[in-house]
């Protein structure tokens, strides 16, 4: 039987809270989703952002049941710098109404200190 590691110790690990999250952001092209995750990160507003895709997104929008090709930018962040990162992500955003979804993020201790670093709020 393999050695517990630092790795396997539950107490390394920070259960879901509003101190740190994940927000998605769906755009209607790359070039769109890349300008939002360079945005983000270069206000540190996120400590990083990956874009995937594309996807096919099914929805009500004006009345009428729309599908539409999208790319998904996921952010690392924390609840101190979310309004912020939301008032950044509206003005670069093309959408009228962009789908701006915060959910809560636990895990290694390390990583959730290094999203404090990179967003300004472990100074």
């Amino acid at each position: 039987m393999d050695r517990p590691t630092a790795a396997d110790d539950p107490s390394d690990v920070d259960q879901p809270s509003a101190a740190y999250l994940a927000v998605t952001v769906t755009a209607p092209s790359a070039e769109e989703a890349s300008a939002l995750a360079t945005t983000a990160v270069q206000r540190r507003l996120a400590a990083c952002a990956q874009v995937s895709g594309p996807i096919s997104s099914t929805y009500w929008w004006d009345g009428a049941l729309t599908t539409a090709r999208e790319w998904v930018c996921t952010f690392k962040t924390t609840g101190g710098v979310l309004d912020r990162l939301v008032a950044a992500l509206r003005e670069v955003h093309s959408y009228d109404l962009p789908e701006i979804v915060a959910v809560p993020l636990g895990g290694d201790r390390s990583y959730l200190r290094w999203i404090d670093a990179e967003t300004g709020a472990g100074v």
